[in-house]
């Protein structure tokens, strides 16, 4: 029933609430300022869901807010009159959000908690659209991938996706319950390019020049020769410094020694002299022991300044030969570097890489016949999985096409023809050795030709349904939502559709926008949208209808509300 409530501007809200279930998809949908929707939230039930109304009332606000939701393109013509804004939230139930939650974890978004789903879209007239899931800010490409798991909507217009041929093998392969075994053709397939393009870049490498080779090996084994260290240079540069200055350096060290240590009037020579001074001091007064500790430790530290002098002068290298050595290594570390990288670590990194080079060149023939053995291996793996893939399409294939069949039946193609055919590629792709295409031909006496070359978009509606309705096991998305698809048909053919989506509203929860009293009245709740005039402004509002005013509705449909009319709305209710 519908319950209207005051918003903070004091405009009234309508809340439209339906039947709980946890098994159903879309809990509910809010709508503010979209078209002539003022402020309304919808509770969605389960099962088949119809939503009629007069033309122009505005049943296309719940499609078009669905749209916006799935990610569709945003025109700001849809924002109600006078408003900056419009803003449509969905609540999603997810049975099973795991699959959901890895698209968000690859998107950077927030995971779904527990089991629902949040989904807003925002829209201003100054042209800033703002998307969030689950209240994270999200890009418009995340909820157009998102909103493929979520909703599944068809309209008169919205059947490419059953024309692609890509699309019609994986409903064969649904059908098939071929999911392993695509799986296991992927991972078949994918090694399989692997080992080829590594053959083929071992093939080009094979084809390398005797002077690209000859270049190869001098490079290697320059690179070799040296030796290098990745450690070694700092040390290099440290000694080169220490024996390029080593005459001022023993100049140096020797003065310090000559002042310190190697004459009578040095400081240690005065120090020595002036201990024996203080020992006799103490020995007269041994109060003033503590007192000369002092000079006793500086003679220790001026001794063992002394011995670390000596030995630096005599490390300091004079030698012109080693010197000469030394500048040597370095310009030969400058050298390579220039030549092979900027540091030696990556002289060391370049000389692995040609260490590699050279090797598989040089060993071409025998990794040429490892990875001929292993591309061959990985191909008869293809084979055999593609093979399997095969026999499961091959297998489901006229079984799934004889169903669609039946269901065209019931849905008015009383002689229609319905095949699915599979095309044999060339190579293994990776979704296996062929194509499948869906072949119809909706009257007697013609050939079965392609689905996307003959069906009118009237026969187009009715084919989706009887699709639907055979892969309804296997459909992953439970929420369905089908508008005006009955157009162009009525009477038995009506009745026909209306309990395919009650039937397919067992495992789905189905919405039908519809025209048509034969769909309405099997569905198992029914929504009316209206449009009033109030304060100047025209709004579209939606409110569930049972008893006596649904039998008014689906008498209005029917073409009036005299007794006939009213009388086989009745009958219709009763029926379902």
């Amino acid at each position: 029933m519908a319950e209207r409530r005051t918003g903070s501007r004091g405009r009234p809200i309508c809340i439209v609430r339906g039947r709980r279930d946890t098994a159903r998809m879309l809990i509910s949908l809010r709508i503010r300022n979209l078209a002539l929707v003022e402020d309304l939230t919808w509770e969605v039930g389960p099962g088949l869901v119809g939503v009629t109304g007069e033309t122009g009332a505005g049943k296309s606000m719940i499609v078009g807010a669905l749209k916006l939701v799935l990610g569709e393109r945003a025109d700001r013509s849809m924002i109600r009159t006078g408003e900056d804004s419009c803003t449509v939230e969905a609540v999603f139930h997810l049975a099973q959000p795991d699959e959901v939650n890895t698209r968000l974890a690859e998107a950077g978004l927030e995971p779904c908690e527990g089991d629902t789903l949040l989904v807003k879209r925002v829209m201003t007239s100054g042209g800033q659209n703002r998307q969030f899931i689950n209240n994270s800010a999200a890009t418009l490409a995340s909820l157009k991938e998102i909103g493929r798991h979520l909703v599944d909507l068809h309209g008169p217009h919205d059947h490419q996706s059953l024309l692609s041929r890509d699309r019609q093998r994986a409903m064969v392969d649904a059908y098939a319950g071929a999911a392993e075994a695509l799986a296991a053709h992927h991972e078949a397939y994918g090694a399989w390019r692997a080992s080829c393009r590594e053959l083929e870049e071992l093939a080009s490498a094979e084809r390398a020049t005797d002077a690209e080779l000859d270049l190869l090996r001098h490079q290697v084994a320059e690179m070799e020769a040296a030796r290098l260290r990745a450690d070694e240079e700092e040390d290099l540069v440290r000694r080169y410094k220490t024996a390029a200055n080593g005459s001022r350096l023993a100049e140096l060290a020797g003065a310090a020694l000559q002042k310190l240590a190697d004459d009578d009037d040095s400081v240690l020579a005065h120090l020595r002299q002036l201990q024996r001074g203080l020992r006799d001091l103490e020995r007269m007064d041994p109060d003033l022991g503590a007192s000369l500790k002092g000079a006793e430790a500086a003679l220790v530290e001026l001794e063992e300044l002394e011995s670390t002098l000596r030995d630096y002068n005599e490390e300091i290298e004079l030698d012109p030969a080693a010197l000469a050595a030394l500048e040597e290594r370095i310009n030969l570390l400058e050298s390579l570097k220039r030549k092979y990288g900027g540091s030696v670590e990556a002289v060391l990194a370049h000389l692995e890489k040609c260490r590699l080079k050279l090797s598989r060149i040089e060993n071409r023939g025998e990794a040429l016949g490892a990875l001929q053995a292993r591309e061959q291996a990985c191909r008869e793996a293809v084979d055999k999985t593609s093979a399997a893939l095969r026999k499961a399409r091959e297998k489901a294939g006229p079984k799934l096409a004889k169903e669609i069949a039946g269901h065209l039946l019931d849905l008015g193609f009383k002689r229609a023809l319905f095949e699915i055919r599979l095309d044999p590629l060339p190579e293994p792709g990776p979704q296996g050795t062929e194509e499948v295409d869906f072949l119809f031909a909706p009257n007697p006496g013609e050939p079965p030709r392609p689905l996307r070359l003959v069906a009118s978009s009237g026969e187009m509606s009715r084919v989706m349904l009887a699709i639907k309705s055979a892969l309804a096991r296997q459909d992953a998305i439970p929420l369905l939502v089908f508008d005006e698809i009955d157009a162009n048909v009525g009477g038995e053919i009506a009745t026909s559709v209306g309990r395919k989506m009650a039937h397919l509203g067992a495992s789905h929860q189905v919405v039908a926008i519809t025209h048509m009293p034969q769909v309405a009245a099997l569905a198992a709740a029914h929504y009316e949208v209206t449009k009033e005039f109030e304060g100047g402004r025209t709004t579209s509002t939606l409110r569930r209808i049972t008893g006596e005013a649904r039998v008014l509705e689906i008498a209005r449909m029917l073409g009036g509300k005299e007794k006939s009319a009213l009388e086989h709305a009745r009958t219709l209710l009763k029926a379902k």
